[in-house]
């Protein structure tokens, strides 16, 4: 396995030209200068508001200095309030190539397309010479998720991606689990396996103001398509999605843009600090998929039962499907059958091995069934974040 190597010292398993846009009056030039290079990797992401958010505005950095990013290129309205100087000087300093289009200094529309596109060929030109390097599991940073849960998620597909994380912190990865709203009723058996009590105390705080969050809008993170596939109450929800965690030692906290330290098991804490400002914590899967790559993942587990069929983004989506019936009839969007536990012809040990193999190899190079299908899915919103405190990573991790 071999990746690329960034100037932090961190290794890639995508070599990815990025084109964000500022605003969403920039949406649709950004999307022509990457449609002139499909089948080539080239991916669209970016930021729909004009007003201002720090937190925003940290994602977009570590999105853009994402070890899977090459080069970038910023495309502004220019009038909007995102600081899109802040960020070019973020990807220089990274030693990434990096240019920004304004289209109302650019002359408009399709002068913007022009000039990007020439932008992005020649970018595309100067990281095909980056340097790969020998790779392990131990540089890899992975994440999981889990939509469309159905009452089969918590029984086969949560609990064989728990196995292979446990088998991937074993070989000194990172790992990281999050969804902090469907982990309600699970906070004491999260906190006991904690590196220390007071970390354990974090965790349980953390839920805690998940569950305030959600009972402050009056919803709870239980969509129809779960009671319509069997699951009955958040909790049982929860209990499914917790499975996914796998069970070795809980290693920190991390908040969304905050890179794990080491290897190890991390909580990621996606509920807002403060009061509820941008209404839900997270409007699809694709937001929390998106919090994870800014913190590093460069991969994620995504785990359904009813059958979802996005990407991503810079870093691939290995999707492993719960529900022998939904694999049968979307075959095609899915990277693994966990659906084999549901009828008996495999363990969860086997499968959780099949998951752990499929993350070498799509690191390796191998693409996902999203990759393949071209999903690229992108979502990014506001939110409000405290920083971190050091009981959120214990040093004895």
């Amino acid at each position: 396995m071999q990746g690329w190597l960034r100037a932090d010292g961190r290794k890639g398993i995508r070599n990815t030209v990025v084109v964000a846009y500022l605003v969403e009056c920039a949406h649709f030039v950004a999307s022509e200068i990457v449609a002139g290079f499909r089948g080539r990797d080239v991916q669209l992401i970016g930021f729909p508001g004009c007003f201002p958010n720090e937190y925003a505005a940290r994602m977009m950095e570590r999105l853009c200095t994402h070890p899977n990013v090459g080069a970038v290129l910023f495309v502004s309205l220019g009038c909007e309030s995102f600081d899109k100087v802040r960020a070019s000087n973020a990807v220089e300093a990274s030693g990434r190539p990096v240019k920004t289009l304004v289209i109302q200094k650019a002359g408009g529309t399709r002068a913007t397309v022009k000039a990007g596109q020439d932008w992005v060929e020649g970018a595309l030109a100067e990281i095909a010479t980056a340097v790969r390097v020998p790779m392990a599991a131990s540089d890899l940073v992975i994440g999981t998720v889990c939509g469309g849960s159905d009452g089969t998620s918590g029984i086969s597909g949560n609990p064989a991606a728990g196995r292979a994380f446990d088998l991937l912190v074993s070989e000194g990865a990172a790992c990281i689990f999050e969804e902090t709203g469907e982990l309600i009723g699970c906070e004491e058996i999260m906190a006991s396996r904690a590196v220390t009590p007071e970390l354990g105390q974090l965790l349980r705080d953390s839920v805690q103001k998940a569950e305030r969050y959600y009972a402050t809008l009056g919803y709870g993170s239980f969509a129809a398509g779960n009671a319509a596939g069997g699951l009955s109450t958040i909790e049982e929800k929860s209990l499914g999605a917790y499975v996914k965690s796998g069970d070795s030692p809980i290693s920190g906290i991390i908040k969304p843009g905050d890179l794990p330290p080491r290897g190890g098991l991390y909580l990621m804490d996606v509920v807002p600090d403060g009061e509820v400002r941008f209404g839900f914590p997270n409007i699809s899967d694709n937001a929390e998929i998106v919090e994870m790559i800014a913190s590093g993942a460069h991969l994620t587990l995504f785990v359904t039962g009813r059958g979802s069929v996005v990407g991503s983004a810079i870093s691939p989506v290995i999707k492993i499907c719960a529900n022998p019936d939904t694999f049968r009839a979307l075959a095609e969007d899915m990277d693994v059958n966990a659906g084999d536990i549901i009828e008996g012809r495999r363990s969860i040990d086997e499968v959780g091995r099949e998951i752990r193999d499929l993350v070498l190899a799509v690191a390796g190079g191998r693409q996902t069934a999203s990759e393949t299908l071209g999903h690229r899915e992108f979502i990014l919103t506001y939110k409000s974040f405290d920083p971190i405190g050091p009981a959120c990573l214990p040093a004895s991790a």
